[in-house]
């Protein structure tokens, strides 16, 4: 607190995963912007921190999505473009992809129509499951709300996304389906 070149060492530690999350949420040419955003809002706001609080991450993915929720139209518009976008007709051979990489690529236009009709506060919430890979102790940190509500708000999350999908595991094949 009282060294404030030592804050350089939470900076190296987080900044490339936090680089990561953010563009991930908000696309590779915001990301460094945002990331610049959210180190200079967590260094200004250092006195606040709790020292009892071991990690730093969690506090620092906090800034992020709200820096992220300033960013929000952008990234509205970005899954919105990705829902009406197509991917190529070019189908590799299996032996060329995993099959987890060819529903990706079959399932993203849904998934991010899905994730634009989300709530702004579910969307924080799954993408900080889902994509910086917090447990939901970290989340409900990151977040500022209990852990019991970040496991009702993610069981209501999946219910609306395997709606969305018509009931069904959107990661199952047709193959793999029971009979």
């Amino acid at each position: 607190m009282r060294e404030p070149e030592h804050f350089a060492l939470v900076f190296d530690r987080h900044s490339d995963e936090i680089h990561r999350y953010v563009a991930r949420r908000l696309g590779p040419e915001m990301a460094e912007d945002v990331v610049a955003e959210t180190f200079l809002t967590a260094f200004s706001k250092r006195s606040r921190y709790d020292l009892d609080r071991p990690d730093a991450r969690p506090w620092l993915y906090g800034i992020a999505t709200n820096a992220v929720r300033e960013h929000r139209r952008a990234e509205v518009r970005r899954n919105r473009m990705l829902a009406r976008t197509r991917t190529p007709g070019t189908v590799e051979s299996f032996d060329e992809r995993s099959a987890a990489r060819v529903t990706a690529e079959r399932l993203q236009p849904r998934l991010a129509a899905i994730l634009a009709r989300l709530s702004a506060a579910d969307r924080d919430l799954l993408l900080l499951i889902a994509w910086a890979d917090l447990s939901y102790e970290e989340a409900a940190q990151a977040l500022g709300v209990p852990v019991g509500t970040v496991r009702s708000r993610l069981h209501r999350i999946r219910k609306k996304v395997r709606r969305a999908f018509g009931g069904t595991d959107p990661m199952t094949t047709h193959e793999e389906s029971p009979a």
